[in-house]
């Protein structure tokens, strides 16, 4: 049975799991549409803008916080091995990890790298061009990670149940 401090750090790995999912979730929804509903240049220097504006503490403390706490809940599981929610703990981890923390780097990260490339030429066709593979591909990735961190919170609450 998870409990004590174990339990604690479970319940903080869920809600910030749930929390990163909602940051993903409202990306996918409503912001990136309005993005996309901008003339080709203005939603790439917005898109920017937002790019910049996301590597600040209180966006930090939520996606990295989430990925700290899945690392130490996974360590902590290995270490006490759980009777009961074991399957769960690790799964909800690595969903995080991989599906959150690993699609952003290995994803949605290097599209915002190669977005930045194009400021001071968001005018150009080849921008525009762009801008539409980028949405498409960055919103499809975001998905995913919204997912996952949606299915590691889930998965954490279960492991508590």
């Amino acid at each position: 049975m998870i409990e004590g401090p174990y339990f604690v750090l479970v319940v903080f790995g869920a809600l910030w799991c749930g929390l990163s999912a909602g940051v993903f979730v409202a990306f996918s929804t409503f912001v990136m549409r309005g993005l996309g509903a901008l003339p080709p240049d203005r939603g790439i220097a917005a898109m920017n803008a937002v790019n910049v504006a996301a590597v600040n503490p209180a966006f930090m403390i939520v996606f990295l916080g989430a990925a700290v706490l899945c690392a130490v809940i996974a360590v902590v599981t290995f270490v006490l091995w759980p009777e009961q929610g074991t399957v769960e703990l690790l799964l909800g981890c690595a969903l995080y990890l991989a599906g959150s923390f690993g699609v952003t780097v290995l994803a949605n990260i290097p599209r915002n790298d190669a977005l930045a490339k194009l400021a001071g030429d968001e005018e150009s066709q080849s921008s525009a061009a762009y801008w539409s593979t980028y949405q498409r591909e960055w919103v499809g990735w975001n998905h995913i990670r919204g997912g996952a961190a949606l299915a590691a919170s889930a998965s954490f609450v279960l492991a508590l149940t």
